[in-house]
């Protein structure tokens, strides 16, 4: 009677035991929500995100900036696309910016940005916050396209200097006596 006694006790302990080892497994550690990646990608046709891209040419259109959270919790991720070295653009003008706040079941977010028309060619920057704190900036380029190249050499090509103006003709006037 005492041995199952003694079994019967120890299950318990060891059965109370396993299950405050679970409780402890489930409580949430406290953690700072970060960028665990960010990368800058072309159109995939499908109106997706494609593969990551270090340049852009004028017309590709839009262009995603894709941020991967290193946690799921609630958040709000804020992308700005600044122009950095933009002929005809002040120098780190915003050209959008966008917010949005995730859910607390998800870790990635998606941004887009599409111009009026082409993008003007030059040096660009996109910063991503995270709760209004810069977590991270990537620069990078947009190009001509060679179409927009074409139209450059083009317009050089069929320059036509003016043709010089004929020089005026002397008339010697008949003198009268």
């Amino acid at each position: 009677m005492k041995i199952i006694l003694l079994t019967t006790l120890c299950l318990l302990f060891a059965l109370s035991g396993f299950a405050q080892n679970v409780e402890d497994e489930k409580t949430p550690v406290p953690e700072i929500v970060a960028v665990e990646q960010m990368y800058l990608a072309k159109d995939n046709g499908e109106g997706k995100a494609g593969d990551e891209a270090e340049s852009f040419l004028t017309t590709d259109i839009p262009i995603y900036c894709v941020v991967e959270l290193n946690s799921p919790k609630p958040a709000t991720v804020k992308m700005n696309f600044v122009a950095v070295n933009v002929q005809g653009v002040k120098a780190e003008t915003k050209v959008i910016s966008v917010s949005y706040k995730t859910n607390g079941k998800q870790n990635r977010v998606s941004f887009t940005g599409k111009p009026e028309g082409f993008w003007t060619a030059g040096s660009y920057r996109i910063d991503v916050f995270i709760d209004d704190k810069l977590a991270v900036g990537k620069t990078f380029e947009i190009k001509n396209s060679p179409s927009e190249m074409q139209k450059t050499v083009t317009k050089v090509e069929s320059f036509v200097a003016p043709k010089p103006k004929p020089k005026p003709k002397i008339v010697k006037s008949a003198r009268k006596n």
